[in-house]
């Protein structure tokens, strides 16, 4: 999958598309999902051009790699996750049905989450 400069995501860090954003520093935002799956439902994007999470790794400096990463705890704790539990997902590629050729992490919480994988 090859970075989409028009994804939808871009659009949002470029302000072409309105988020209801819950958290932004130099390295991250993040806004609410606007199809929730869990009572909190938040994406934290990185600001950079990256795909997915080997593409961030590989090409990502330092700073915007651990500042993502704080960026994420900041969230947690922000929106009041972190006591009762939470959960963290990157779909990668088309089998894990990654929609958004942008590296993105869902945070998701408020309710119990069940089983992490639907049986087949």
């Amino acid at each position: 999958m090859n970075y989409e400069s028009d994804n939808i995501f871009a659009q949002i860090l470029r302000g072409k598309i309105p988020c209801k954003k819950v958290y932004e520093d130099d390295f991250a935002l993040a806004f609410h999902d606007i199809h929730p799956k869990a009572p909190t439902h938040i994406l934290v994007i990185p600001k950079g051009p990256y795909v997915a999470h080997d593409d961030f790794v590989a090409s990502a400096s330092d700073a915007e790699i651990a500042g993502f990463e704080r960026a994420i705890g900041k969230v947690t704790q922000m929106v009041g996750v972190t006591g009762s539990g939470y959960r963290l997902i990157s779909n990668c590629g088309v089998d894990a049905h990654q929609e958004v050729p942008h590296y993105h992490v869902h945070i998701l919480g408020g309710r119990a989450l069940g089983a992490m994988l639907a049986s087949k």
